[in-house]
């Protein structure tokens, strides 16, 4: 029971991260169109930049459960990069898919640089700074506040994008330049700050998931290529550009992590790809995903 207990939280614990990444993925393109390869480097920013920040806390006395709402700041605070990624890409969007794909992987390699700049090449990480929040006993068992808080921040970010797009007078807008974006632009809808606007949130969905795990794990030079693996599972089973398939996607591929790592860590990512391969061969749209006619 403990060891199905610990399988459940880890491996939510960690969809939670992965849905933030795979949610702007999802939104980029559910828009834009683009494939966004770079979105594991934002993560690796996020992981990166948060541990220096909470470094800059703690070095000012701050006291250490205020390590959380600074992570988030981080995260939040690099979506600054997101105009100017997406004044870059602006040149592609009607170019063919593969040039998206070049320069978005162009992009993972020139951020891999900017880290190694900034960062050096060693792993860096924040030690058991997570459990300052303590555990909830439950019973025989317990989890880590921290993961219930990621989990919870999660869930409530994952809610409030669902409601923004369906509720909200601009989430409508975002919906029809998705469907339609030569008749948005006829109707009056600013197309080019829409976009920025929806590359900024995808950029910061990246950011914070990346900052958010640097408690529980070492940010590397490896993060990038490793999320956009994970990520890409998560589209190709929850289907391109839908936010229900993005956070079923990240479940199955949290789960399955966890409980490989457990049984048999050797088949972490061949367990992964397994449901990827039975997926595409059951419904090659994905879970949520729209048949292309």
């Amino acid at each position: 029971m403990t060891a199905f207990f610990d399988i459940l939280i880890g491996g939510v614990f960690h969809a939670a991260v992965l849905f933030l990444v795979a949610a702007g993925l999802q939104l980029v393109f559910g828009v834009q169109k683009i494939v966004n390869l770079a979105c594991g480097s934002f993560y690796a920013l996020g992981a990166y930049f948060g541990i220096t920040c909470v470094n800059w806390a703690i070095a000012g006395h701050s006291p250490q459960w205020l390590f959380l709402p600074v992570l988030i700041a981080a995260g939040i605070a690099l979506g600054v990069i997101g105009p100017f990624i997406e004044a870059l890409l602006r040149t592609i969007y009607d170019r063919d898919e593969s040039f998206q794909l070049l320069l978005t992987f162009a992009l993972v390699l020139i951020f891999q640089d900017v880290l190694r700049f900034f960062w050096g090449a060693n792993p860096q990480q924040l030690g058991n700074l997570s459990m300052s929040y303590g555990k909830i006993e439950i019973g025989a068992l317990s989890v880590p506040t921290y993961n219930a808080l990621v989990i919870a921040a999660s869930v409530m970010i994952a809610t409030g994008i669902g409601a923004f797009l369906q509720r909200t007078r601009y989430g409508r807008i975002l919906r029809a330049t998705a469907e339609n974006r030569e008749m948005s632009e006829a109707l009056g809808v600013n197309v080019r700050w829409v976009y920025a606007c929806v590359f900024t949130l995808g950029t910061v969905l990246g950011t914070v998931g990346g900052a958010l795990v640097v408690p529980t794990a070492a940010a590397s030079l490896d993060m990038p290529v490793e999320l956009v693996v994970e990520a890409f599972a998560v589209v190709v089973i929850g289907g391109l550009g839908s936010m229900r398939g993005a956070l079923a996607g990240a479940l199955i591929v949290g789960l399955m992590r966890a409980a490989a790592i457990v049984f048999y860590a050797e088949l972490e990512i061949l367990a992964i790809y397994l449901v990827v391969i039975v997926v595409l061969i059951a419904r090659p749209a994905g879970l949520f995903g729209k048949a292309v006619e």
